[in-house]
């Protein structure tokens, strides 16, 4: 009988247990009715010619184990125990990592504002309806999602969710992730920024003042010499009770404090300069999106925003340098000069086509393991839950992808996908 050779750890000597518990009860059922197997629980080996991590590295040969919904063990040439149910695909299948589309609105319908909202948050718009609707992700091999809520200005805070129709405490992952703002060469985009702080700075001055008087009511009645009436003044002042925040001026407290990032989407290299003009000298987590257009110039400060350590979120498109009939491989550009890159699809309608826009991306000269962690890794790290998905780990959730062939090959399509364990999409295909 073959052994399942990983490490020694609790984890693994719990798993080897529960196995030989299960094969002991698979013999026994064999042995009284030869024509049945009893399957291991919720076990399932998939064995894999090629898997991409989504974390840079490529394997050959691979055995992927799943307990629960998650991965338990992931390596080369492992033998599998027998009586483990096992998920053969074909030799010319690939695996990779579930993807993240860390900014979309699929399957939302709700309008918003133009305004400062930042106490707006996307999660507050799931139903049953949109629920269902963003489901429909999966099919595009999409697992996990940020939402965020729609208008313009700073219209509010995205949420995350698997894309595993449920119940909502099930789906959202996160309540909140970014605080989305639309910031440009306008005034109008600047002030908001300015005034979202200005509120925070607001409630800063105001708790000042209502501590300070706390502070000295709370020092007289420590001052009174009469026992019983300094029982009564400490009685009547009771625990310090700080200000209530106010709806506006919470998100960017929040943003202060590191609670929630900023997500400011520009168009053009001049408007990072307004971005950075307006943001001042705020100490927050702070990420791009630009969508690329012909008007793009943004490679004269990529060298500038790959300093600043942000993530940018671009689409996977080739543009004309403005003015003329030069091409740009923008995402190629941004990753070589060493920004953190994430690609989105063009369009939610366009999700279907996001693999091969990407492998367009990488046939012009995108590194093929920067291209994969731009639709896993790097978005799930900015939504913050990249320690639970966002590439094929041990710990993580089984989110994965069965492809028909090389992620970027143009002919590749998906044949099924698994999100937290489950096969959730195409399950006759297999």
């Amino acid at each position: 009988m073959l052994s399942l050779t990983v490490p020694l750890t609790p984890r693994t000597r719990s798993v080897s247990a529960r196995i030989g518990r299960l094969m002991i009860l698979t013999t026994l059922l064999m042995a009284a009715a030869p024509a049945l197997a009893a399957p291991p629980g919720d076990l399932l080996a998939i064995r894999a010619r090629h898997l991409m991590t989504g974390s840079g590295e490529t394997l050959e040969h691979v055995v992927l184990l799943v307990e629960n919904g998650k991965i338990i063990t992931i390596g080369e040439d492992l033998p599998i125990e027998r009586g483990i149910p096992v998920l053969e695909l074909a030799d010319d299948q690939w695996v990779v990592p579930g993807l993240v589309n860390c900014y979309t609105r699929y399957g939302m319908s709700a309008s918003g504002y133009s305004d400062l909202r930042p106490n707006m948050k996307a999660v507050d718009e799931l139903s049953p309806r949109t629920r269902a609707s963003v489901s429909g992700m999966l099919r595009y091999g999409v697992t996990t999602a940020g939402l965020y809520p729609a208008g313009r200005g700073i219209p509010g805070q995205a949420a995350v969710v698997s894309t595993v129709s449920g119940p909502i405490s099930q789906m959202v992952m996160r309540d909140v992730a970014y605080l989305k703002a639309i910031v440009g060469n306008t005034s109008t985009g600047k002030r908001y920024l300015r005034d979202g702080f200005k509120e925070a700075d607001s409630w800063l001055g105001k708790e000042a003042k209502n501590r300070e008087k706390y502070d000295k009511e709370k020092e007289k009645a420590d001052k009174e010499k009469d026992k019983d009436k300094k029982k009564e003044m400490l009685a009547k002042l009771g625990d310090y009770k700080p200000l209530a925040p106010s709806e506006k001026g919470q998100a960017f407290l929040d943003m202060r404090d590191h609670k929630i990032s900023l997500l400011a989407s520009i168009g053009k290299s001049a408007d990072y300069l307004h971005f950075l003009d307006a943001l001042g000298d705020e100490d927050v987590k702070w990420d791009l999106r630009l969508p690329l257009s012909s008007e793009c110039d943004i490679y004269h400060v990529k060298d500038k925003i790959a300093e600043s350590g942000a993530r940018i979120i671009v689409e996977p498109m080739i543009t004309l340098q403005r003015a003329t009939l030069r091409q740009r491989n923008l995402p190629a550009e941004l990753h070589r000069a060493g920004a953190k890159l994430v690609l989105v699809p063009r369009r939610d309608s366009a999700m279907g086509d996001w693999f091969r826009d990407v492998g367009v991306m990488v046939g012009a000269g995108l590194d093929r393991d920067a291209a994969l962690r731009a639709m896993t890794l790097e978005p799930a790290d900015l939504l913050g839950v990249a320690d639970q998905v966002g590439s094929l780990e041990v710990g993580k959730e089984a989110n994965l992808i069965v492809l028909s062939g090389d992620p970027f090959e143009a002919a590749t399509e998906i044949v099924a996908v698994m999100a937290r364990g489950k096969i959730a999409h195409g399950e006759d295909e297999l």
